[in-house]
Parts: structure tokens; C-alpha cells; sequence
């Protein structure tokens, strides 16, 4: 039995729902051979992957550098500006308070902007080489660039220094782009001028002022000389809000796992110089700032209690006066009976109720400057008996708000959104303070209320002394209550003077950020290599698989056969020659052997072998997949082989047959379907002795009609007595139907399907045909295989043509592939005993 030969039992009990014909969207194997095919491709665009990815990482890639700074935060701190309670209600933070206070403003835009102005950090010098540009440092250029803040300056615009010697550089500005809407560094906003020309070139020395319509500045040699020359130093002014959000962006702060006062800042950026100068820079101006708003609180604190107990102190001498002249001209300083309990507790109650008063009063400050907005004048919360972090960063929120409002009042007008908006967060910032002053207020006042009421409790056991008495007793209580409120008050003072006197930051650098070479941290370069390689090795990938989705040609036997479902009679190799009288000139070829497969097995095809007068037709899809090539060789073969054997070009609309044999075509089967000639006249004879021809003829105006007349089955019927075979090279069914009509004389039908050739949808109408039984005796040649597949390919032993080479004779040159050759070595290792 042939491979794929379904019985007749077998294909009519096949169920009708299944469809046939119907091939799979990607062929995986042939995709991976066509990548192994085309591997220099592949070598190609991995050299040029290499190639881009040396010149990025070399003369493209930016390099990021990273640098830390490691600090203390200690816990002691009360201003307003460093809270160290509560602050977790504001930002959702538990635990280290300060240290997440801190965060806030180390990455705070009034902290950053602070330093942008501070030390013009609004000008990025860099220099360029032939093809990259270089970042620079400050300190790494061998001059500064000092602006006039009071001159419009153009921002974005590369101003490229070129040194001259003897301390001159030529200023050199790009040759367009210089804009009319110029940045003030004064009020932080574009303002727009009266177009101008382009700035000529210029040559200025060190601390010449260079003035033009979009530019004033001067040069300021660098005190120490930078170990680097440079051919050009180029200069890039951004606005002090860009710069801000650059640096920003480029900060971490993070928390030491085990400790959790200790906090770790990381700086990015295009230099390792500038990341350290500024970590060190900036956490510098922070300790510095944060000791002198903490000294200017208390120092404020000191003046207020100074002049509290000023005016405490007049008060105490006066009831002093009072206390003593009562004593002396009344007599009253001993009296009988007192009572010592009532009135010792009276003296703590009303001792206690001064203090509260006097946290009153400073409470009423602390809201009276809040009122007036003098916050240089604002004390300490202390001093009005509480601490509350909710409170000192809302004091900070709103100082820094007004700030901002008074800087946009200059840009924007007092309707405008953004004035609005910075209104809307001062209120609320204004209420988030005063409530937390009612708070302590209401507190304050019950608690005056409850010594009011122990006060009048106690008093009630004093109402039996005389009027004289009891006001001594009043006098005594009136001084008391002062002397413990003085005494209060100096507690205060000397405490915050204790403050003033011992104030230090409470930040403490452990590590300062140095330069110790380290290596960028970004890009990857070996990851940006591998992508590139990556990405070029794709390309190739990408059109092989768009082609191989794009093609719909049969390369695959299995494939074919699985799909379907027809017999496979054989397989044909590639004909090199231009001679299609493969049989008859190469006899001794793995190709002839293969025709001689097929004649083998065409006696599944058929019933009743015996029997004389057997018809086999050869068609196929389409023109240009080899039925004329096997017909004349399958012809050949059994002419060859002692059997009477015709060969019929009924291809009538593109003969064919008769170049190869030599055959006149002047009158052909046309002729003798039209009458025109008799059977004799169109028979040829061919050198093989058992080998007749008859050609098509001249092509008619009616090809179709003629295959279909009643004069052509008779024709057949009686070739069929004086032949064993006749080969019938018939139209091809893929473009019109008379072969499907000629098949029903047929004994044996043969479908060629070329390699790489034939499309796969061409043969889903054939096989519906089989499948429905509207065809029999259908046997599938596969023809123009390629010899380089190797053996078996796509389907199994012994149905491919390749196992001949070799072999045969004409073959005797041929030298397997190289990966055939080395399966068929693995195969022999593997198989020894």
C-alpha cells in the first residue's frame, strides 16, 4: 500500500464534517530552515548591531552619575521650622518625625530654589568634542559665567566660549534661533522685546561685561586652574523653575533600615563633580538655615519673656507696696486663727492659674503676629506651654506661602489663577493654624475655669474673717499669684537663653559625598549593546516571518499529505537540464529511478491491473508544476518497459509536447478532433520502439468543446485496444474544468504538485473533489523537490528522492548536505552497539 492511500471502505466512511484542503498559517520548520538558510544575514546585521551599539556607548550614550550623603537627625529640635511632634498628622509618617520633616524640605522647591539662586545653578557648562557632548562641573571650567540678574537674558540658547589665550575668549552665539521673549532672573518671568539681529561674534577678557539685545554677562576666572583644557566651554542658561525641577527629579532620600535617624540622599546627574558638590553644598546651606531659624525663635522668645517680666515686675513691686502697707499700718501681718491648709491651697491654685495666664498671653502673640504676618518676629511655642508639630509646619507652610504670593503679585494680576490659587492654600494654611490655637485656648480656659471654681470652694472657709482680714488676705494672695507668674516667666527666659546659648543643627553629617571614581550608573551599556544586537538580529527575523506568513506555496510533504488525505505516488528531483527527456537521456539518474517508483506504484491507483487500454491522466493546478515533464516521462518509463505506451498532448490551449521529441506539430489531436486528419496522421513514433506520440495541433478557437466531443471518447476508446497505456497531458484543473470531464474515462488520475511552486489553496478544490467521490484513482506526485531538504524531508523513509544521490551513476558528483551529513554521523554513533 502507498503512503496515504485511503481504501475505498475507509474514505466513505470518512464523516462529512470534515474539512480537507485546509493547510496550517505557519509552517514552524520551514521557518527555522529558512533562518538557518539565510544565516549570513544574520551575521551581517550582528556586525552592524555591534558597529552601533560601539559608537552609541562611545559617542552617544550620556553616562549618569550617582553620589550619596549620609546625615544624623538629632531629636531635640522646637522651632518652627524643624518640628519634631505631631508631624506624622500631616504627612501620614510615624517614627522618625524629624527625619521625615526633613525629607520634605531637602526636596522642597523653596530649599532647592534657594540654592539654584544662591549659587547659580541656572548656568550648565559642558563642552563638545567632535561628535559627543561632555557635562562639566563648575569648577571644571577655567571660567565662570556671571550674569547681570537685572538684564533679560535668553535661556535655551548655547553660548559657546572659545579660549583665545592671554585671558580672552570669543563668544560665539549659534547662527539662528535668537528669540525676541527674554527671561527676567528678577521677577522670574518672559518678558517680549523689539526684534534685533543676530549678535556678532565677539572677543571679551575676563570680567569685560559682554552686552547684546538677549545677553549680559561677563567671564570671572576660575581661582583654582582645572586640571582638564578645553577648546570650548559651552554655556546653557534654564529658568530658575526648570532648574529647580531638574534637580528634583534627580534627588532620593531614603531611611537607614536599622537606624532610622540616619538618612541616605543620592544626587543623579551628567557629572560626578556636580553631584557631590551639590549634595554637600545643599545639606551645608540646610544646617545652616535650619540653626538660624531656630536661634532667631528663640532669641524673639528671649526679647518677649524679657519684656513680660518687665512689666510682671512693676506689677509685683506695686502689690509689694500694697502687701506692706498693710502690714504696717493696719496691723495685719499676723493674724489669729489663719488657715494655713485653705490659704496654702488657694496659693497653689491661683500659682497655677498665673502660669496658665501667662501661656495665654503668649499664645495671643503667637496669634497677633500670625495676624500681622511678621513671622521674624514670631517665639517659640514653648513659651506659650506647648509643642506641636501640626502647628510649627503650618506656621512654615504659610511663611513660605506669602513668600510665594509676594514674588507672583509682581508677574501676575490679583484675579489671575495662579493668585488665586496660592490664596486659596494660604487660607487654608491660615485655618489649619488657628485652629490649632483654639485648641489650646479652649484647653486653657476650662482649666482657668476649674482653678476658678476650687479658688471659690476654698474661699468659702475664709468668708468668717473680718473685712480688715480678709483684705490682707486678698492683698497676700494678689502678690503671690504675681511673684509665682514672675517666677514662671523666668523660668522661660533662662531656658530659652539656655537655647540661644547651646543651639546647634540638629543635622550632622556621617558621610559627605565624595569622588571616589565611581562608575556611571546609567545606561546599562551592556544591555543597551544587547538590545541594539538584539533589535538588528530581529530585522531579518521580522521579514522571514512576514514572508514566511506572506507565502503560500507547498513546501512541506508531511504537511501535504496530512491535509489532503491522497495518496503520494512519488516524489520528483530538480531537473537541471534543460531537456525534459529526463527517462530517455539519463537513464542511470535518481530521477528516473523515482519515475520508476511512480510506474510501480500506479498499480494501487487502478483496478482490474490486467487488464489492456489502461488511461492515466496527469494534470495539476496551474501551468509551470511539471505535468508535461512527468507525462512524457512517466510515458518514457513505461515505454521503456515493454508496454505499449501513447502519449496524448490534450493540453490543446498550450502544446508542448512535440519540442522535446522533435515531433512536427503541424496536425495534431485539434486536427483529428475536428476531422480534418485520421488517427494515423496524428500518431508519431519516437525512438523507443513501444513509445507513440500524438501532439496537440494547432490551438483551436474551441479547446473545451473539442476534449468534451464524443469524437474525443471514441478516440480514447480506441487507443485503449491497441495500447496498454495511454498518458493523457491534459489542461490543468486549477484554471479549467475538461480535465474533470476527460477523468471520467480515466483509470488512474495524477495530480503533480510542485515544489515551492504549487499554492496551497490550489489543491483544496481537488481535494474536495476526492473527498466527496467525485474523483477516484487520485495519486499525488510531488515534483521538483529540492535536493538540498536532504533525506526524507518533511516526510518520511524512503518517499523522498534524496536517498538515491549517490547512488546512480549521473549522481556520482553529488555531496550531502552539510547538515545531513552530520545527522546521518549522530544517527551511525548512536546506533552502534
Amino acid at each position: 500500500m502507498i503512503p496515504g492511500k485511503d481504501t475505498k471502505v475507509g474514505k466513505s466512511e470518512a464523516p462529512k464534517e470534515n474539512k480537507y484542503g485546509t493547510f496550517a498559517l505557519f509552517d514552524i520548520e520551514h521557518f527555522l530552515r529558512r533562518i538557518l538558510k539565510n544565516w549570513y544575514w544574520f551575521a551581517f546585521m550582528f556586525l552592524i548591531g555591534y558597529a552601533i551599539s560601539w559608537a552609541y556607548s562611545k559617542y552617544y550614550a550620556q553616562n549618569v552619575y550617582a553620589s550619596d550623603l549620609s546625615l544624623s537627625i538629632s531629636n531635640n529640635t522646637s522651632s518652627y521650622f524643624s518640628p519634631n511632634q505631631s508631624i506624622n498628622f500631616i504627612w501620614g509618617q510615624g517614627g522618625n518625625q524629624d527625619g521625615v520633616y526633613l525629607k520634605k524640605m531637602l526636596l522642597s522647591r523653596s530649599h532647592n530654589e534657594y540654592l539654584v539662586k544662591e549659587l547659580d545653578l541656572f548656568v550648565n557648562y559642558s563642552t563638545k568634542g567632535l561628535i559627543k557632548s561632555t557635562y562639566l562641573d563648575k569648577d571644571d571650567s577655567p571660567v565662570f559665567f556671571e550674569i547681570d540678574r537685572k538684564h533679560l537674558q535668553q535661556v535655551n540658547y548655547p553660548i559657546t566660549l572659545r579660549p583665545k589665550g592671554n585671558g580672552t575668549y570669543e563668544v560665539v552665539l549659534p547662527e539662528e534661533g535668537q528669540a525676541t521673549s527674554l527671561y527676567s532672573y528678577e521677577v522670574e518671568g518672559f518678558q517680549n522685546i523689539n526684534a534685533y539681529n543676530r549678535p556678532a561674534n565677539k572677543i571679551i577678557r575676563v570680567n569685560e561685561w559682554y552686552n547684546s539685545p538677549n545677553l549680559r554677562f561677563k567671564l570671572v576666572q576660575n581661582p583654582v586652574t582645572p586640571s582638564i583644557k578645553l577648546d570650548n566651554i559651552i554655556i546653557n542658561l534654564t529658568t530658575i523653575n526648570q532648574s529647580v525641577n531638574d534637580i528634583v527629579s534627580t534627588i532620593s532620600v531614603n531611611f537607614d533600615k536599622e537606624i532610622s535617624t540616619i538618612m541616605i540622599i543620592n544626587k543623579r546627574g551628567y557629572n560626578l563633580n556636580s553631584t557631590v558638590n551639590f549634595l554637600n553644598k545643599s545639606v551645608a546651606e540646610l544646617q545652616k538655615k535650619r540653626l538660624e531659624d531656630k536661634n532667631t525663635v528663640n532669641k524673639n522668645t528671649t526679647v518677649y519673656l524679657q519684656g513680660s517680666l518687665d512689666e510682671i515686675r512693676k506689677r509685683l513691686d506695686s502689690a509689694a507696696t500694697v502687701l506692706n502697707y498693710l502690714k504696717t499700718s493696719e496691723k495685719l501681718y499676723n493674724i489669729k486663727d489663719r488657715d494655713e491648709k485653705s490659704l496654702e491651697t488657694i496659693k497653689d491654685l491661683e500659682a497655677k492659674k498665673a502660669d496658665i495666664v501667662s501661656k495665654v498671653n503668649s499664645l495671643n502673640t503667637i496669634r497677633n503676629t500670625l495676624q500681622s504676618q511678621n513671622f521674624d518676629k514670631m517665639i517659640a511655642t514653648n513659651a506659650a506651654g506647648f509643642e506641636d508639630g501640626m502647628f510649627s509646619a503650618s506656621v512654615s507652610e504659610l511663611k513660605a506661602l506669602y513668600t510665594k504670593r509676594s514674588e507672583l503679585a509682581t508677574i501676575y494680576k490679583p484675579n489671575s489663577e495662579p493668585m488665586k490659587e496660592i490664596n486659596r492654600m494660604i487660607n487654608d494654611a491660615k485655618a489649619s493654624s488657628f485652629n490649632s490655637l483654639k485648641n489650646y485656648y479652649t484647653k486653657y480656659y476650662n482649666e482657668i475655669n476649674k482653678i476658678d471654681q476650687k479658688v471659690a470652694d476654698a474661699n468659702s472657709d475664709l468668708q468668717s474673717y473680718p473685712e480688715k482680714e480678709r483684705k490682707y488676705l486678698d492683698a497676700e494672695r494678689g502678690y503671690n499669684m504675681i511673684e509665682a507668674t514672675y517666677s514662671s516667666l523666668l523660668n522661660r527666659q533662662n531656658e530659652a537663653r539656655l537655647n540661644v546659648a547651646t543651639n546647634q543643627s540638629d543635622i550632622s553629617v556621617i558621610d559627605p559625598a565624595k569622588n571616589l571614581g565611581q562608575g556611571p550608573v546609567s545606561p546599562n551599556i551592556k544591555m543597551a549593546k544587547a538590545g541594539i544586537i538584539s533589535l538588528m538580529l530581529l530585522i531579518p527575523i521580522l521579514f522571514i516571518l512576514i514572508g514566511e506568513l506572506l507565502d503560500n506555496k507547498i513546501r512541506n510533504i508531511k504537511e501535504l499529505l496530512s491535509v489532503t488525505k491522497i495518496p503520494l505516488l512519488g516524489v520528483i528531483g530538480n531537473n537541471n537540464s534543460e531537456n525534459m527527456l529526463t527517462v530517455l537521456e539519463q537513464p542511470k539518474s535518481s530521477v528516473s529511478e523515482a519515475f520508476r517508483g511512480i510506474r510501480a506504484n500506479m498499480r494501487f491507483l487502478m483496478n482490474n491491473e490486467d487488464e489492456k487500454g489502461k488511461v492515466i491522466l496527469v494534470t495539476s493546478s496551474v501551468g509551470g508544476e511539471g505535468k508535461t515533464y512527468v507525462s512524457i516521462n512517466l510515458a518514457s518509463v513505461l515505454g521503456l518497459s515493454d508496454k505499449k505506451t501513447i502519449l496524448l498532448g490534450m493540453d490543446l490551449r498550450k502544446p508542448k509536447i512535440f519540442g522535446d521529441f522533435k515531433i512536427d506539430n503541424k496536425y495534431g489531436i485539434s486536427n483529428y478532433l475536428t476531422g480534418e486528419v485520421g488517427i494515423d496522421q496524428i500518431i508519431n513514433h519516437t525512438k523507443i520502439p513501444n513509445l507513440d506520440v500524438a501532439t496537440s495541433g494547432p490551438i483551436p478557437p474551441n479547446p473545451s468543446e473539442l476534449l468534451m466531443s464524443e469524437r474525443n471518447v471514441k478516440f480514447i476508446q480506441e487507443l485503449k485496444e491497441i495500447y496498454d497505456f495511454i498518458i493523457i497531458d491534459s489542461p490543468p484543473v486549477g484554471l479549467v474544468a475538461d480535465s474533470y470531464e476527460i477523468m471520467k474515462y480515466s483509470d488512474a488520475n495524477i495530480y503533480v504538485v510542485r515544489h515551492e511552486y504549487t499554492e496551497k489553496y490550489m489543491v483544496k478544490l481537488i481535494t474536495e473533489k476526492y473527498h466527496n467521490n467525485e474523483i477516484e484513482h487520485l495519486g499525488l506526485i510531488y515534483n521538483d523537490y529540492n535536493t538540498k531538504q536532504g533525506y526524507g524531508y518533511g516526510y518520511g523513509y524512503g518517499y523522498g528522492y534524496g536517498y538515491g544521490y549517490g547512488y546512480f551513476d549521473e549522481d556520482k558528483n553529488y555531496k550531502e548536505p552539510l547538515l545531513i551529513r552530520i545527522r546521518n554521523k549522530m544517527q551511525t554513533m548512536f546506533n552502534k552497539k
